[in-house]
């Protein structure tokens, strides 16, 4: 059975060992084990070797215990293949992407495994220009990893050496998307790092600039990352926030590379509502915005306030890569998902919590106004999502009594609501959003379809 699956993979092109971020899953069970990892790196630096004399890979890592095992396998490997190594230590993976391109480096790679618990972990590669590797690229080095290494003798044997201050470098990196004549000061934030990756660097980039910075979830032991703390987790933020009557929350996770924030009342702000922010304050200061990039999943309140303000809002797959490759053919720079992957693109080549943060910050501070009153033309719309189990089989698309259902629910919301339906990529599920103005029109209209796609 494995081997049938196997071939049938392979024949696809389908990737055997990379998924959309990476290559990710347990500690201890393949791939995430000591030895996979050294030849991985052995295979990366052979394909990099194939265009460079001297390849340099910058790694760094989350806060995970299993982070050390990994780097120093992933260190031997590259070693091994002649590439020379640069460690960087615990730092968010959009500060990976910034120092490969700081430092002129062939490649960068992070450990860590994002918002996941701590048994997990995973492995991703940055290009030299600190941006995601095409899939062509994750072939070849799927191709290599079935050859038999070539070990480098002593003479063309790689060197490792650390970076000294890699966490400065990026902290001032940080610093620099805010402007110059704007400041933190007078405002007291609640900082939540989800004991990740951005453990040190977070706190530091928000008092520099002024603030008043109160740290939770910047107290790593190896076993804590996202536990109970973080974006994933934002009550931690909530309570914080209120207790300490703080003009703001950050919360980040584990990679720090997505973001929540909360205002003063507690009240918590998703991706989407700070994605419609950051195009709104840019064209507050007369920067044309021709576009922005959601999801499938981008709640309507956000395409109707921006189409009222002559903005287009494309809708990518769910998934940071869909959302870039979305922004590269329009060419626009502002894009994001509700969880908190914002992008940036004049700023940043990759989603970065604290870069985001600043984002907003400088539109409260600039404009003088909290985060409702810069979002009140947005109020979300009650989304409502059911999972209808599929029999083995059962094609849902040719269900005409739920395309009948689609026709009559579509037409009921009009330009006030929107239907998505879609098989779920990991089970055996069909997913039913429906969205509305009311909430119980939404509720109603759902329940309708997931009632004609169980009878189908």
């Amino acid at each position: 059975m494995h081997n049938a699956f196997k071939h049938k993979e392979s024949k696809k092109m389908t990737r055997k060992y990379f998924g959309t971020d990476g290559i990710r899953g347990t500690v201890g069970q393949y791939p995430i084990t000591p030895d996979f990892a050294l030849r991985l790196a052995h295979a990366v630096g052979r394909v990099l070797r194939r265009t460079e004399e001297r390849p340099t890979v910058l790694i760094g890592k989350d806060t995970r215990i299993s982070g050390y095992m990994l780097e120093s396998a992933l260190e031997s490997g590259f070693n091994s293949a002649g590439v020379d190594v640069v460690l960087l230590g615990p730092l968010p993976t959009p500060g990976v992407a910034y120092l490969t391109r700081a430092q002129r480096a062939s490649l960068g790679v992070v450990i860590s495994a994002s918002h996941n618990a701590y048994p997990d972990n995973g492995i991703k590669f940055f290009s030299a220009q600190g941006t995601k590797l095409p899939d062509a690229w994750e072939l070849d080095v799927e191709a290599a990893l079935d050859e038999a290494p070539v070990w480098a003798d002593s003479s063309s044997l790689g060197k490792a050496r650390r970076l000294d201050d890699a966490a400065g470098r990026y902290i001032e990196f940080c610093k620099s998307t805010f402007p110059q004549d704007l400041t933190l000061k007078g405002l007291k934030i609640v900082v939540d790092a989800a004991h990740g990756a951005a453990y040190q660097v977070a706190p530091k980039v928000f008092h520099e600039l002024g603030a008043e910075v109160i740290s939770i979830g910047c107290a790593p032991d190896g076993l804590n990352i996202n536990h109970e703390v973080g974006a994933t987790h934002p009550d931690a933020l909530v309570r914080s926030v209120r207790a300490n009557h703080a003009d703001y929350g950050v919360a980040l996770d584990g990679d720090a590379d997505r973001l929540q924030m909360v205002d003063a009342t507690g009240r918590l702000y998703n991706g989407d509502e700070l994605l419609y922010l950051m195009a709104a304050d840019r064209m507050g200061r007369d920067e044309h915005v021709p576009g922005v990039v959601g999801t499938l999943m981008t709640n309507m309140a956000v395409e109707v306030a921006l189409k009222q303000r002559g903005v287009r809002l494309e809708r990518a797959k769910v998934g940071d890569r869909y959302v870039l490759e979305e922004l590269a053919k329009h060419r626009w720079i502002l894009g994001g998902e509700g969880s908190g992957h914002l992008l940036a693109l004049d700023k940043h080549t990759t989603g970065d919590g604290l870069v985001s943060a600043l984002q907003v910050l400088q539109a409260c501070v600039r404009s003088g106004s909290s985060l409702p009153q810069l979002l009140r033309e947005v109020v979300l719309f009650p989304q409502v999502l059911l999972n209808v189990r599929l029999l083995p089989g059962q094609d849902w698309k040719s269900n005409p009594l739920l395309s009948a259902a689609i026709r009559e629910v579509e037409n009921e919301l009009g330009e006030s609501g929107r239907v998505l339906i879609r098989a779920s990529g990991t089970e055996p599920l069909l997913r039913v959003m429906v969205e509305a103005r009311d909430a119980d029109q939404a509720n109603r209209c759902a329940q309708k379809l997931a009632d004609a796609a169980k009878a189908g």
